[in-house]
């Protein structure tokens, strides 16, 4: 499969800028600049704050951001804060991402020890399955012992 951008329709003819339009853009566009800067030098003693906070909000919104006003709270910028404004002893805030790790650390840790200590309901299953356990080995060793105390005694009575 080849590779590769969009080609063109075949046999489309190419479409070319027309000379004369293009130095009438051109015309356009240096009238629109010449009447900025002559705006800006004479209201450039009253209002130089303003300006520059309009050049940042255009450049700033691009795309559907300058058509409507949005209000994103994931998208807040970090603002940058002066070195004496930072508080270095401060406790540094942990992400959502990290604070679920370390509660669930605490949570698996809270488990263990009240499982260990036998209070969880598994622990009181597992505890009651090794006493079945315990009992069945203890039954299993009983009559052990009592087949061989048996294999004694009439290994006894053969031998007299």
């Amino acid at each position: 499969m080849p590779r590769g951008g969009k080609k063109g329709h075949k046999g489309r003819g190419k479409q070319f800028s027309n000379p004369e339009e293009i130095d009438r853009q051109m015309k356009a566009q240096r009238e629109l600049e010449a009447n900025a800067g002559a705006e800006k030098g004479s209201d450039s003693d009253s209002e130089e704050e303003s300006s520059s906070e309009d050049e940042s909000d255009s450049r700033k919104r691009s795309g559907v951001e300058g058509l409507i006003e949005i209000e994103n709270p994931n998208r807040v910028s970090q603002k940058s804060k002066k070195v004496a404004e930072v508080d270095v002893t401060a406790p540094r805030e942990l992400s959502r991402r990290e604070r679920e790790e370390i509660e669930k650390q605490k949570s698996k840790e809270r488990y263990m020890k009240l499982h260990l200590e036998g209070k969880t309901d598994q622990a009181r299953a597992d505890l009651a399955r090794l006493a079945i356990i315990k009992k069945q080995r203890e039954e299993a060793a009983k009559k052990r012992d009592e087949l061989r105390k048996e294999k004694d005694a009439e290994e006894a009575k053969g031998k007299r």
